[in-house]
């Protein structure tokens, strides 16, 4: 019993100091938890009276406040903030040269003169008191009059130099008195696909006139099929630059410009289907540049050609391919003269209508563009080209000197 009695002893003695030490802790906290809120509460009391040597600003919403700075004397500084960009400047470096350019036609209606389109252009040079304004041919096509109209809303009358559908390019000339900024040609062979691209122009006519849209390069090298004559049939390929940055009706002739203000392109079309958005294309320089001398020098693009018609094989029944035309049956491709123009290198060469060329300089021909392109892009006015053809039948080979002519 004994044992048991000093062991209960012993267990109460412990929860006595147990209770003790409890009871002491609990003290000790409440006594630092009000001693901190009595330091906490009194800090700003202390610090507004100077006791402290800092300031103390509640971080409420409504106090949180931007101080100006002071001069020594106590008074505030005003804090001029200048927000600059690369694209603004880029713009400013070239907007004033982005006109506008006003198609007139004479109409029906007491043979008055009315607007019947408008859409955009760059002067790209100004001498001897002329400026010259690069647009597109659609958009001068069929005009009896041209103005052009200047950023400071101003007009002046236009005189068209040359145009030509193929790029779809043409050069205008303006009085060059009022004209102070000239765009810059920027080099579109070193472009980047995903580089900033930035569009100048007058969507939808003049009432927005300067409007710049931003986006990106999307594309280089952009082969797009066009129909000049309007019949169905591919007559050239556009070689385009492909962007993002919006192009509107009226945007058409304007400037593409890259990041240092330069001209890269000549906005020229867009894919208008509802399901299609930003997918503009724009002229490249490096193409549209030697078009631009030509125009203005010429009033025409001066291209090597052979002075025939021709249409491309694939344009007519396969049952004429033997029966007319009498071609192997292996021959599928090729293109065929419709005329010959009298004393052109394709007549000196005895070349005769219903002749089907299959190959030039050795270069297989598929269609129309296919000679177009070989002849524009390789060859120049004097050059020599061996042409292989099919006549009645007979694979034959002859080499004619390209020269300067209207008709092809």
């Amino acid at each position: 019993m004994g044992y048991y009695d000093e062991q209960n002893q012993r267990y109460n003695e412990n929860q006595r100091k147990k209770g003790r030490g409890v009871g002491f802790g609990l003290s000790a906290f409440i006594g630092s938890t009000v001693g901190a809120l009595l330091v906490i509460l009194s800090v700003p009391t202390l610090a507004q009276n100077g006791l402290l040597p800092y300031n103390v600003t509640p971080k409420t919403q409504e106090d949180i406040v931007i101080e100006q700075p002071k001069t020594p004397d106590g008074l505030e500084q005003t804090v001029n903030l200048s927000v600059n960009s690369d694209v603004i400047e880029a713009v400013d470096r070239v907007s004033d040269a982005v006109v506008g350019v006003v198609n007139l036609r004479e109409s029906n209606f007491w043979s008055q003169t009315n607007n019947e389109g408008t859409g955009s252009g760059v002067i790209y040079k100004k001498e001897n008191g002329k400026a010259f304004v690069v647009t597109n041919h659609h958009v001068i096509e069929n005009a009896n009059e041209i103005e052009v109209s200047l950023s400071d809303g101003s007009r002046v009358p236009a005189k068209l130099l040359g145009s030509d559908i193929l790029t779809d390019l043409a050069v205008l000339q303006i009085d060059g008195e009022n004209i102070d900024t000239v765009a810059e040609f920027g080099n579109s062979d070193t472009l980047r696909v995903g580089e900033p691209a930035i569009a100048i122009g007058n969507p939808l006519g003049l009432q927005f006139s300067g409007s710049v849209t931003q986006g990106i390069i999307s594309a280089l090298e952009r082969s797009i099929p066009v129909d000049l004559n309007r019949d169905g049939q591919v007559d050239w390929h556009a070689e385009v630059i492909q962007t993002d940055a919006a192009i509107n009706p009226g945007n058409s002739g304007g400037a593409l410009i890259n990041i240092q203000g330069q001209v890269i392109g000549i906005n020229s079309m867009k894919i208008a289907q509802s399901a299609v958005e930003g997918i503009g294309f724009s002229i490249p320089t490096a193409i549209a540049v030697p078009i631009i001398e030509d125009l203005e020098l010429y009033g025409e693009v001066r291209r090597p050609q052979i002075g025939v018609g021709i249409r491309s094989l694939s344009e007519i029944p396969s049952y004429h391919w033997q029966e007319t035309l009498k071609l192997p049956e292996e021959v599928k491709t090729g293109i065929f003269i419709t005329s010959i123009a009298p004393m052109s290198p394709a007549d000196q060469a005895g070349l005769k209508e219903y002749d089907v060329i299959v190959a030039i300089d050795d270069q297989e021909l598929s269609d129309s563009h296919d000679l177009r392109k070989y002849l524009y892009t390789h060859k120049k006015i004097g050059d020599e080209v061996k042409v292989t053809f099919y006549r009645e039948g007979k694979k034959q080979t002859v080499t004619l000197a390209l020269s300067e002519q209207n008709s092809f």
